[in-house]
């Protein structure tokens, strides 16, 4: 009964059953009148009236627009009004129709339609016991009008179900679309950075690095007093400078998680943060200072592995593992969970996740792109271990 709470079709469909109501009131209080039926029309206009108030009354009371138990008492003292009409007049058996959607409406449907038949009974009985003929109609009319009347309001409250389910559907679907595109955003972006990084560091930082050995090397080999050496030194200065602020660039381009610490730290914040698996962090080895795309690529690694790890696998537990050695770097990445086959899950046959299928591409492709291997090995309800060796630079502890 909640006006904020109404669709336009509901409203229309209110105004229309009030309107009814009235008009039917009205018709009362005029036969009563005008003399067209037998009983007394002073006690037939008070009971009208009487009836018109109740029913005005209930859309202005909070309670009854807001909860089950304000609506029952209502409809309780309307239908006790309309019993003291139908008592009087059996004029008053018209009102029952529009008690019909009252009741339907506002009630439990098993109250609401145990309501209405006691209603349709009501208005039977009232025709009946003012002495009107016996007829089919008497009997057939309130009964057809109470099952239009339950058939209607249980209808339109299941097309409203059914209307709201869809409506709740449609704005998941749009949140949850807003949130892919976001993450694609924020994953392009990353990605993009991550291209960057790569392309500076592999092109203008080695070329500058390259730029500036050949110059030391050339200021080595000219005669002593040379007026070229003050140009040669001011060159290898400058290329200097321009390494150093490409490596900056560089490491403003790595992943965020690099940003505060060092790639063992990301990976040690991985684990801690790992959802749904006990994940273990260590290292081996003397730590070394790596290149921003090594990090990269061992960092991504290891998220892609560990999130397979917690969404496929069921793993209880995952231990990840940073080595470092003489000539290169390892990463493996281990779990108890239930395992797969490799070859099938490249390909993507035998049921594998789109993740896990497309996933061990990427990692291989990034290692393979740094001149590293890359190995899995697992079995079904024997885990999965992933390995990753890089082969150290020359300059790995260095500034490269």
């Amino acid at each position: 009964m909640d006006p904020r709470s109404l669709t336009p079709a509901l409203r229309v469909l209110r105004l229309c059953l009030h309107l009814l109501t009235a008009g039917l009131l009205a018709l009362v209080v005029v036969r009563a009148l005008t003399g067209r039926t037998a009983e007394p029309a002073a006690a037939v206009v008070t009971a009208a009236a009487a009836m018109g108030a109740v029913y005005a009354a209930g859309p202005l009371i909070p309670a009854v627009r807001s909860t089950r138990a304000g609506a029952a008492c209502w409809l309780a003292v309307l239908g006790a009004v309309w019993a003291v009409l139908l008592a009087l007049s059996p004029d008053g058996l018209w009102l029952a129709f529009p008690l019909y959607f009252l009741l339907v409406h506002l009630l439990p449907a098993r109250w609401g339609v145990p309501a209405v038949a006691v209603a349709a009974g009501a208005a039977i009985a009232s025709y009946v016991g003012h002495g009107a003929p016996l007829n089919a109609g008497a009997f057939i009319g309130p009964l057809i009008g109470a099952a239009v009347a339950v058939a209607t309001v249980l209808g339109y409250q299941a097309l409203y179900r059914e209307s709201e389910s869809r409506r709740r559907l449609i704005e998941e679907l749009i949140a949850t679309r807003a949130e892919l595109a976001d993450a694609e955003r924020t994953a392009g972006t990353l990605a993009e950075r991550e291209r960057l990084a790569r392309e500076i560091h592999d092109t203008l930082a080695q070329g500058l690095s390259s730029i500036q050995l050949l110059l030391r090397a050339a200021g080595r080999d000219l005669p002593a007093g040379s007026p070229a050496a003050d140009h040669i030194e001011r060159a290898r200065a400058t290329a200097q400078d321009n390494l150093a602020e490409a490596r900056r660039f560089v490491r403003a381009l790595s992943p965020p998680d690099l940003d505060h610490g060092s790639l063992a730290g990301a990976l040690e914040r991985l684990c801690a943060t790992a959802p749904g698996v006990s994940a273990r962090f260590t290292t081996s080895g003397t730590p070394l200072a790596l290149p921003t795309p090594y990090e990269v690529a061992l960092l991504r690694i290891a998220q892609s592995a560990l999130g397979n790890t917690a969404r496929h696998a069921h793993a209880r537990r995952a231990e990840i593992t940073l080595s470092f050695m003489e000539t290169s770097v390892a990463l493996d990445v281990v779990d108890d969970g239930d395992g797969f086959d490799p070859e099938r899950a490249v390909t993507g046959d035998g049921g594998e996740s789109l993740d896990r299928g497309f996933g061990l591409p990427a990692m291989r492709a990034r290692v393979r792109a740094l001149g590293g291997t890359f190995t899995v090995e697992s079995a079904p309800g024997q885990g999965t271990a992933v390995a990753v060796t890089l082969p150290l630079p020359l300059s790995a502890g260095g500034a490269a």
